[in-house]
């Protein structure tokens, strides 16, 4: 009701985009995309995470909008010549907003409270950075004082790892400041209540309704690193994420920007081509399955589910402009892509059905109803989420005579569903977090983000990251994917396009075209709102 109300008083009074907003100069209205969480700190919570923290907690590195690497809390860095050690130098005069310095101290207490209080972010610095001695410490087998990081002196962080990790300057993209003296004085609450909660970065937090996560965002007068903001408020409303809410509040100039579903992206692309905007994430969407839990514990059945998808007819009508077909867990364009695994993805139903009678299920006889988990989220996988699903359904049931139920849940509780194997089958997004194949494979590396232990999927995948010869790595990691293929370790779906309509009032490089005619927009902290200019 709330979204039919909108629109309708956006007819009436919207004659044009530009004079529907009414923000003042310098400050952006924004929609957000995570209503649910209660704590503002990404080094302790990522999936149950209010609003984004990371947008006033300063990363060591970070992406442009071209996905190139910068320094942000570190200035330059080195490798040894073993491959073994990296070296961060850190800015100097970095201060918090309430002016206490930033120190390397901080960057190894946020690593190190991480390692030893149940981060659940941890999986992604096993797999990704190899830190000496990072699984010992999670599982309790070795003290913390083993972890292979250490502050040399103020401004010098240095990173140990197992085996040499090329890449890792793209890995500490995610690797934020936490403010040891606050968490010193008042433990983990620090990060609930505005008042305690210190900006390392160019925005700091000044208002935060608890009932909804709407915050408020305004420019940290105390950063000196690169990127200051060039915005001087930002408020971002959780509920305005859903297309259907959003577009309508964009109209009634409740917000600067909006993210389209496919059923709205005619309209503006009829009536504002100008304001219309697409980026194609890199991003994948797919199931994924318990191994060990019948009936998926059969590969056989997991390849079924893979031939059985018209992944084309599924991007071409229900997810139009918001998804293209996806054959590969590394998006097309991104580093390492092999067009000739992406292209056995076929729609093939009689294949799928002659898997399904191996595995012992002619025509679905005999097979369990199946409940596919899925977690209830804005955005782009909010706009692709429902139809894709309800398309699934109804694809397994015709050629398969498999009845698949949905579950929607709250991210934690997917999450909470996912590590601790409540399910067999989940529909699986993933995002890049830095640029480099190893971020999608080392996901089922050695069990991972889904329990997988594959031996000789392992083995391809250590071999590749460590190798120094980028082609060699490339190949090994192709290797690596084709056993995930065989296996029917994933079934890939769609790698989706978010698209969105941004107001005439903004302006600046992080609205404008990358140098592939996309714009990421707010997926990038924290250059987004270091390049956006709101008049």
């Amino acid at each position: 009701m709330n979204a039919i109300l909108r629109w309708a008083g956006a007819a009436i009074v919207a004659v044009g985009l530009a004079s529907a907003v009414t923000a003042e100069p310098g400050v952006v209205l924004a929609p957000g995309d995570n209503t649910s969480g209660g704590y503002f700190d990404y080094m302790k919570t990522v999936y149950a995470r209010a609003g984004q923290p990371e947008m006033v907690q300063l990363p060591l590195t970070t992406f442009d909008s071209n996905y190139e690497l910068h320094g942000m809390g570190a200035e330059s860095w080195e490798q040894s010549e073993d491959g073994l050690t990296w070296t961060f130098h850190l800015r100097e005069g970095l201060v918090y907003s309430d002016g206490h310095p930033l120190l390397a101290g901080d960057y190894i207490f946020a690593l190190t409270r991480a390692a030893t209080s149940g981060y659940d972010f941890n999986w992604y610095w096993d797999f990704a950075s190899g830190i000496e001695n990072w699984a010992a410490v999670t599982s309790g087998e070795a003290d913390v004082s083993t972890l292979g990081i250490r502050a040399v002196d103020d401004l010098t962080i240095e990173v140990r790892t197992a085996t040499p990790k090329p890449y890792l300057p793209s890995v500490v993209s995610l690797w934020y400041a936490v403010p040891q003296h606050m968490v010193e004085q008042y433990g983990d609450d620090y990060a609930t209540n505005v008042e305690t909660i210190v900006a390392s970065g160019p925005l700091m937090l000044t208002g935060w309704e608890k009932a909804n996560n709407v915050m408020t965002y305004e420019r940290n007068p105390t950063y000196t690193g690169p990127w200051p903001a060039t915005v001087e408020r930002v408020v971002v409303d959780p509920t305005l994420g859903v297309p259907e809410v959003g577009l309508p509040a964009f109209m009634a100039g409740e917000t600067d920007f909006a993210f389209l579903n496919a059923g709205q992206i005619p309209f503006v692309e009829a009536r504002f081509p100008e304001q219309l905007r697409q980026n194609a994430i890199f991003a994948t969407s797919y199931i994924a399955f318990d191994l060990e839990m019948a009936p998926f514990d059969n590969p056989l059945v997991r390849r079924a589910l893979y031939y059985a998808i018209d992944r084309e007819e599924m991007t071409q009508t229900v997810l139009r402009n918001l998804a293209i077909p996806a054959g590969s867990i590394l998006p097309p364009s991104y580093p390492g892509f092999t067009p000739e695994i992406a292209a056995q993805a076929v729609f093939d139903p009689a294949r799928a059905q002659e898997l399904l009678a191996e595995a012992g299920y002619p025509g679905g006889e005999g097979f369990p109803e199946v409940e596919i988990w899925y977690r209830d989220q804005g955005g782009y996988n909010g706009a692709i989420t429902a139809p894709m699903l309800q398309y699934l359904q109804a694809e397994f049931k015709e050629h398969l005579g498999i009845t698949m139920n949905l579950r929607v849940m709250p991210t934690q509780d997917w999450m909470d569903g996912l590590l601790n194997r409540r399910n067999s089958l989940f529909l699986a997004p993933y995002e890049y977090d830095y640029i480099d194949p190893s971020n999608f494979y080392g996901i089922f590396f050695n069990g991972g983000r889904h329990h997988y232990f594959v031996p000789e999927y392992d083995a391809l995948v250590a071999a590749a990251d460590s190798n120094p010869d980028q082609a060699e790595r490339y190949r090994l990691y192709a290797e690596a994917e084709q056993v995930m293929i065989d296996q029917g370790l994933i079934v890939p779906l769609v790698h989706p396009i978010q698209m969105f309509v941004v107001g005439e009032r903004l302006g600046g490089d992080a609205v404008g075209l990358n140098n592939v005619g996309m714009t990421p927009l707010n997926r990038l902290n924290p250059y987004f709102y270091s390049h956006l200019t709101a008049e």
